[in-house]
């Protein structure tokens, strides 16, 4: 975890410019949760703390080179009444690789309703990434993967696409996430690591449809194309999340996923949809 919080904490190098590092992931690029976290982060300290991010629309352009530094820069779009925006261009060796749009609100009352919350296993009756993955995955695999969420604890209420290679089902996933080890009360830390775990299994739910396994077993490639998220109400990352994931089409080369995070007590926190590219590697 205090690995994971360095990595968010980016090098200020100019009044709007920012530089992160990165981290090693299971595929030989930068994590896409990495990136558009360590985004979010660089948009946010521009903003006055009492405007909170209320949604993140993002791109990513280009792999990103996890050997060679990232340069954040910030364009302070617009600073209203109420509402703050946010660009943000992620750049590695004079290229962008990543582009990030995000919106600030300050806090005002309004018309409240949410969806019902559905079913799930409590998240203490599953196992643990640990006691699971080594079950479906080699070894070396497993270890990597492990390694790649070792600050987050995240539980699988259903068999991961991994463990059931070959049987098709619902396209549909359910997990349960937290930060592992407990974490400051800034809004801004929780919302950027909820997006960095918020891109880790979303495009699950497209590999069930088929009975693929995904990345990890190497009978699909893919990679993120765009990400959006809208948070509607405060939760906290250090505190269990029901992640609850659907893919209701994939067609073209790409899949799309979506999603609603709720808090542990059935409030409606975030909302998720990303597409990106989903394809049978050619023999």
């Amino acid at each position: 975890m205090d690995a994971l919080l360095d990595l968010l904490d980016l090098e200020r190098i100019d009044r709007d410019i920012f530089r992160g590092r990165s981290r090693s992931s299971l595929v030989p690029r930068v994590f896409g949760g990495q990136v558009a976290a360590q985004a979010l982060v660089a948009a946010g300290r521009t903003v006055p703390a009492d405007r909170l991010a209320h949604s993140l629309h993002a791109y990513f352009l280009r792999p990103g080179d996890p050997g060679a530094p990232i340069v954040y820069a910030v364009d302070r779009i617009r600073d209203g009444r109420s509402f703050t925006t946010r660009r943000v261009v992620a750049v590695q060796h004079g290229q962008p690789v990543f582009h990030l749009s995000a919106s600030f609100q300050a806090y005002e009352e309004g018309l409240d309703h949410q969806a019902d919350m559905p079913a799930a296993p409590d998240p203490e009756s599953l196992p643990t990434a640990g006691e699971t993955l080594p079950r479906h995955l080699p070894a070396e695999v497993a270890e990597r993967l492990l390694e790649a969420r070792a600050a987050v604890d995240l539980r699988y209420a259903d068999t991961p696409p991994w463990g059931s290679v070959g049987e098709p089902r619902e396209p549909r996933s359910q997990v349960w996430f937290r930060t592992r080890g407990k974490l400051a009360d800034g809004p801004l830390l929780h919302v950027c690591l909820a997006t960095y775990v918020s891109d880790m299994t979303l495009l699950d739910s497209v590999l069930l449809a088929h009975g693929r396994g995904g990345w990890a077993v190497g009978d699909v490639v893919g990679a993120s194309l765009d990400h959006a998220m809208w948070f509607h109400r405060p939760f906290r990352a250090d505190e269990w999340l029901l992640y609850d994931q659907e893919s209701p089409t994939s067609s073209g080369g790409r899949g799309l996923g979506q999603a609603r995070i709720w808090t542990r007590d059935g409030k409606l926190a975030i909302s998720v949809i990303q597409e990106g590219v989903v394809r049978v590697p050619r023999r």
